[in-house]
């Protein structure tokens, strides 16, 4: 019996990639710098896992005669807090929208007592924004463990950031299951060993899925879900 649910942020719950590379986009103007980076470029950079990896991976691989200020680490997370400002600002305006079904999902699972938590490698910033307007401003309450950005030492895929989850939980991995959207997240998931669930997008449906539980396309049908996952909830008759 699945007595929890862990949820990835960025592409799962939401179609967000577009709005951080935006983001992104604006906060290199901010900073006088002359990157740009379009959706081929970012499909490329999104192989790296959280935004100041990005912007570390972008320049040391695809940046040939870039010199580095002396504090590189210090420019990337000014960098990166500009980004991330812009990027609030966006989803707290409307402009991001969460994925057909997760709403409902979240409602059902709560109120038929399983347990709910997040594992991502985006900012709690960027989490909070996201689901106050997708939620409400009480949305914290869905979750037992918000499990994000920089709280483990390796980011996905490495599986820290689900061990840590589980660890608050205080459950196993065969007690959850995982919703993500690219092959890093089911990497992190399946190496922490809870069986996954994708729902693909724009930028990941090319992805090696192999070892997922299934693949969707959205969870606008639910009842797929709950029937393919074992999951009894007010949309399906026990």
């Amino acid at each position: 019996m699945i007595k929890a649910i862990i949820f990835d942020v960025d592409g799962t719950l939401a179609d967000t990639e577009d709005g951080h590379r935006l983001s992104f986009n604006k906060a290199f103007l901010d900073e006088g710098l002359d990157w740009n980076w379009d959706v081929a470029m970012y499909d490329k950079l999104l192989k790296v896992t959280g935004g100041k990896e990005r912007i570390k991976y972008f320049v040391s691989d695809f940046l040939q005669g870039y010199s580095k200020p002396a504090d590189f680490d210090e420019f990337v997370k000014k960098l990166h807090a500009v980004k991330t400002l812009h990027y609030t600002k966006m989803i707290s305006a409307g402009g991001v929208p969460l994925r057909p079904g997760i709403k409902q999902l979240i409602e059902e699972a709560y109120a038929a007592g399983i347990t709910l938590a997040i594992a991502t490698t985006t900012t709690p910033e960027n989490v909070s924004a996201l689901l106050e307007v997708g939620l409400g401003k009480n949305w914290a309450d869905y979750f037992s463990a918000n499990g994000c950005g920089d709280i483990v030492p390796h980011k996905k895929p490495a599986p820290d950031i689900y061990f840590w989850v589980l660890e608050k939980l205080g459950l196993t991995a065969n007690d959850c299951i995982a919703l993500e959207d690219s092959e890093n997240g089911l990497r992190s998931s399946l190496a922490a060993g809870i069986k996954t669930y994708i729902t693909i997008n724009h930028y990941t449906r090319n992805h090696d899925f192999t070892g997922a539980a299934a693949v969707f396309d959205d969870l606008s049908d639910l009842n797929q879900l709950y029937q393919t996952a074992g999951l009894i909830l007010p949309a399906q008759p026990a």
